[in-house]
């Protein structure tokens, strides 16, 4: 299939996996890619710049084809050595940057001389006009269903995305709700380019990931995902547990007066237990209502091959059917 997207990036299908805080090693990427979508490598996942160029440089050992990085730029008081992740990424030929979280404005020059193309995830139209104005190649539009950060709009992807598609010149991938061939039919009769999944490419053979995580999601419905730090204004959709239920017990006693401190013990540095030890009780991580639609844990080629199968047949038989008579 061809779309701006794939033309754009070089890859065979507009099928993109988006970058997951200790879910996007080089091990996923490279599955990803090499089953002809776009792998992404989760930047800060990654402790250092050093760091993340040694990951690089295992993802290119195990694919030829382009992946991605993600890099997040956060509101913090210490932040992370941007300049040095940006040189990593360049000195390791990287072909295409996910941005996140603020603006990149400061690293796209940078980016832009190095010939990396730029897609940046925005929750909003508003949002993704501006990554197009800096010079942002794409965009990866997240509706209200994405696990992880939806933005404080709360607008789903079945207008979201025609509002992208009105208003933007430049290509753009769905985010939020994203699973199957459906997923991808839908996304591109909305004008989408192709889509960007998550939480379908933890439940993969290659996610490197516990398997407790995985069968966490399998186990879960659409109804099993909570949304936290609203009154803080950074809201997260994750997966319930017991310290979610904690977090929201927390934020409705406080109410206006919660402070971050009060639920830090359940939402930082709770990745790498839950992730790679399987605890997955102990915090609150991110998990996106296509958790009900997650039923098996095929490899990365299984599963878009499936994907691009099925939307073949969607397209020709189903749609086109119906027009036949």
């Amino acid at each position: 299939m061809k779309t701006r997207i794939t033309e754009m990036l070089g890859i065979e299908h507009p099928i993109i996996q988006g970058g997951m805080h200790y879910v996007g090693f080089a091990e996923l990427a490279a599955a990803v890619s090499n089953a002809g979508g776009l792998g992404t490598i989760t930047g800060l996942t990654q402790k250092s710049a050093a760091d993340l160029a040694n990951e690089i440089a295992k993802c290119n050992d195990l694919t030829d084809k382009p992946f991605a990085v993600n890099l997040t730029f956060m509101p913090t008081v210490k932040a992370p050595d941007y300049p040095a992740y940006v040189k990593a990424i360049i000195d390791g030929g990287v072909k295409v940057v996910e941005t996140a979280g603020r603006n990149p404005a400061q690293v796209m020059p940078y980016l832009k001389d190095a010939g990396i193309k730029v897609i940046h995830k925005c929750t909003s139209v508003r949002h993704s006009l501006k990554a197009q104005s800096i010079g942002c190649d794409a965009v990866s539009v997240d509706g209200f269903e994405c696990g992880g950060h939806p933005g404080e709009d709360d607008i789903p992807n079945m207008i979201l995305l025609p509002r992208a598609a009105d208003e933007l010149e430049i290509p753009f991938v769905a985010s939020g709700g994203q699973a199957d061939a459906r997923s991808l039919v839908a996304s591109l009769a909305m004008g989408a380019d192709g889509m960007n999944m998550g939480t379908r490419f933890m439940c993969t053979k290659e996610a490197p990931i516990h398997q407790n995580v995985k069968d966490a999601i399998l186990a879960a419905t659409e109804l099993d995902t909570r949304l936290v730090m609203r009154p803080l204004r950074n809201t997260e959709r994750v997966l319930n547990n017991e310290a979610v239920e904690k977090v929201l017990a927390v934020e409705a006693e406080k109410g206006r007066d919660l402070v971050f401190d009060d639920i830090m013990e359940e939402t930082v540095g709770v990745y790498p237990p839950v992730m790679l030890d399987g605890k997955v009780e102990i915090g609150a991580w991110s998990c996106g209502l296509v958790a009900g639609l997650i039923n098996d844990i095929p490899t990365c080629k299984e599963l878009i091959d499936r994907i691009m199968s099925e939307t073949e047949e969607l397209i020709r038989a189903r749609l086109e059917g119906m027009l036949a008579a």
